[in-house]
């Protein structure tokens, strides 16, 4: 089972890693190109914190996004080593293992990007390594994201229909997706997972 946990977070930082530093490195801030027209695009942007594009607001906001990852990603790290040696369900660790390589593939962002790279705008495509050093320190970077469904309301649907706007707006990267679909995972099989232990009444 090690191994398999192994093969998933080596796997999801490997995808989650190239893609951000190819488009870190080659394409500037707001550039997008289409993928699957009406569908999906990749679009790049870079956000300050928490998936999807979310953050928390300032530079200390930042910080302790950061060391809270770290530490969430150390008690994910433990519990799948307890799950493996109590063997629990083998589909559950792999969901659990997919959340900690996702929070483990944007803490790398977060904790070395600044330093690594120059900064991305939108009319200049980041250096690594610069002269001049990254654009900001350690557990300071900001978090790549590229992926976005573009597939919008029909115009039959309620109220947002008649707005056209997109069902899931929120751009993103492999690491949010490998989140959430560990998540989403998780709550689909919990009946599998958690099997409820059936009571034995003993009549007389």
């Amino acid at each position: 089972m090690l191994k398999r946990v192994l093969a998933v977070i080596t796997a999801v930082l490997l995808v989650d890693q190239a893609s951000k530093i190819y488009i870190k490195t080659t394409w500037s801030i707001g550039q997008r190109q289409t993928v699957i027209p009406g569908f999906f695009e990749l679009h790049f942007i870079e956000n300050n914190g928490m998936a999807f594009g979310m953050a928390l607001p300032g530079e200390w906001g930042k910080i302790v996004l950061s060391l809270f990852r770290v530490i969430a990603v150390g008690v994910i790290g433990y519990y799948i080593f307890m799950l493996i040696r109590d063997k629990a369900h083998k589909g559950f660790i792999t969901c659990v293992a997919l959340i900690f390589a996702g929070a483990l593939g944007n803490i790398i962002d977060s904790a070395f990007y600044g330093v690594l790279f120059g900064r991305s705008t939108f009319t200049q495509v980041a250096e690594f390594l610069p002269a001049e050093g990254g654009y900001n320190g350690f557990l300071r970077g900001f978090v790549v994201d590229m992926l976005h469904f573009t597939v919008k309301w029909p115009e039959w649907v309620p109220y947002f229909g008649k707005k056209g706007g997109e069902i899931f707006p929120p751009i993103f990267n492999v690491a949010d997706a490998a989140i959430t679909v560990g998540v989403f995972w998780i709550l689909i099989k919990q009946r599998s997972y958690f099997p409820k232990k059936q009571t034995v009444v003993n009549e007389e």
